[in-house]
């Protein structure tokens, strides 16, 4: 008797067990089911190129659209500069005009938006490009390089600008450290990494091909 029990309390953890892969299978089926045959955009903005390199890893794992975020005046080259610029620019609230003009923007079903911490902010430039599009309906998935200070309010400003739109789990991995005068690092190690991180959250958001 004793071991009868012990039979039906280890088949009912294995039916449990199948069940949970079974959920989970088919979890991952709708997510890439839902995903199929969508109109892909990735959209950068990228200082010292690591977020660029993030891009163009998505880019080769998703298809789609590559376009690069350009400022109709760039901001300057001076690390001070800039940080001073864009502290300003958080402080008025000032929307950076953009050289970038995506026209037929509404053809896109999902879209990638990358950018590096700026002050523990969303970059203005990207305030700008949210500002300027209609989201409404869209899958947005953000993705972000900084410093090691992590992704700070970026993600909740992009879901605060993106009303009506699906926010999809963000991507954010450690870049270069701008003042400390260490610029571009993904390349060599660094890039392997990079690249093995970004095609598990592609697989686990059900983006990879």
């Amino acid at each position: 008797m004793e071991k009868l029990k012990n039979f039906g309390v280890w088949f009912c953890a294995v039916l449990l067990l199948l069940s949970s892969c079974s959920k989970a299978q088919k979890s991952m089926s709708e997510k890439k089911e839902m995903l199929k045959d969508k109109n892909v955009l990735i959209v950068y903005l990228s200082r010292t190129k690591n977020t660029k390199t993030i891009a163009d890893i998505i880019h080769q794992n998703t298809g789609g659209t590559l376009i690069e975020l350009e400022l109709q005046n760039p901001y300057p080259e001076d690390y001070k500069a800039i940080v001073d610029q864009v502290a300003k620019e958080n402080d008025t609230n000032f929307l950076p005009p953009l050289k970038t003009k995506i026209d037929d923007i509404e053809k896109y079903d999902v879209i990638f938006l990358g950018f590096p911490t700026w002050g523990m902010q969303l970059p203005p430039p990207m305030k700008s490009f949210l500002g300027q599009n209609n989201f409404k309906g869209k899958t947005i998935i953000p993705f972000n390089t900084n410093a090691g200070y992590g992704i700070g309010n970026s993600f909740d400003t992009v879901k605060k600008l993106s009303p009506g739109s699906t926010i999809l789990e963000g991507f954010t991995i450690k870049g270069g450290v701008e003042r400390d005068g260490i610029l571009f690092v993904m390349e060599g190690k660094k890039k392997i990494e990079a690249e093995k991180k970004v095609k598990e959250w592609l697989t686990r958001i059900g983006m990879s091909k």
